[in-house]
């Protein structure tokens, strides 16, 4: 089952492309880091703006780097479900072994639609599938009786990313969907709260910056240390809660940066943060003790 701290791995750029090279070093960050899995090409690793090729060379540059060390959820979403299909299946030939869906953006489906897109995607590969739900990037949500038509009908269909802000959801998944369903949190600053009514873990923006403690705190609540967990929860919570104050991943691009782990790069539409956000952001990164 799909469990602990996966991180939303970001995608570093240098003068205008994909920087192979600092990627390969946030790989191993993430693996020294403990972690139990990475997600390229997400929304964090700015999907909307990598080509079609540079999306499935950053999969297949994960996968490689990774080594088999770590599991690979390969980012395959898209707005149009051919699309999704097109990603899904040369991301599979490039060697992933399993797929991360956001719900179609922009277009804003209805539940048939939904799971019309998500049933046609799931039947066009036999490798797992675990869908993203995240209403506030694509204005809606993909509904508790949905995800329980396609998990009884798609039997490689094993999870979801649940970045709708609801610990409800959680409860009402739980229960629809028995134990063997994933959920995982999609938000840093609920984590907690959702693994305390049933999640399975994260899918982390944070881990970027602090895998190992992120993964300390998934795996404290976990094993049932819930005040071990709750101070690693209070001490980054507020870094949970900045590294959102724009849009993501500016912020995390940012902090990375502040690091030096990579070239802070964004591609238009985005562009680098405020400057009274960024300096909220060091202050908090300095608060935390991970600057000077």
């Amino acid at each position: 089952m799909l469990r602990g701290t996966y991180t939303a791995i970001v995608t570093p750029f240098k003068n205008g492309k994909v920087d192979e090279a600092a990627l390969e070093r946030l790989v191993e960050t993430q693996i020294a880091g403990g972690v139990d899995g990475i997600v390229p090409v997400g929304t964090t690793g700015e999907s909307p703006t990598l080509s079609f090729e540079e999306h499935i060379r950053v999969i297949e540059l994960t996968i490689t780097f990774a080594a088999d060390r770590i599991k690979v959820l390969a980012g395959t979403g898209a707005n149009a479900t051919s699309e999704a299909i097109e990603l899904t299946k040369a991301a599979e030939k490039v060697g992933a072994r399993g797929f991360l869906q956001v719900a179609p953006y922009y277009n804003k489906p209805t539940q048939e639609g939904l799971f019309q897109h998500f049933d046609a995607v799931a039947h066009a590969t036999q490798l797992p599938i675990v869908l993203y739900s995240v209403p506030g990037r694509c204005g809606v949500e993909i509904g508790v009786e949905t995800i329980v038509r396609l998990a009884n009908k798609c039997a490689n269909i094993i999870g979801i990313k649940e970045a709708g802000g609801n610990p409800d959801r959680v409860s009402q998944m739980r229960a629809a969907l028995g134990n063997e369903f994933a959920i995982m949190c999609g938000d840093d600053s609920l984590t907690l709260p959702f693994m305390a009514v049933g999640a399975n873990g994260v899918i982390s923006v944070a881990s970027n910056i602090i895998p190992q403690e992120v993964c300390n705190m998934v795996e404290a609540f976990a094993n049932g240390n819930p005040a071990t967990a709750l101070a690693l929860h209070t001490k980054y919570f507020q870094l949970f809660k900045d590294l959102f104050i724009e849009s993501n991943p500016g912020p995390v691009k940012a902090a990375l940066a502040m690091l030096g782990r990579i070239e802070e790069e964004y591609r238009l539409p985005l562009v680098p943060m405020a400057k009274a956000n960024r300096d909220r952001l060091q202050a908090t990164l300095t608060a935390c003790g991970l600057l000077k």
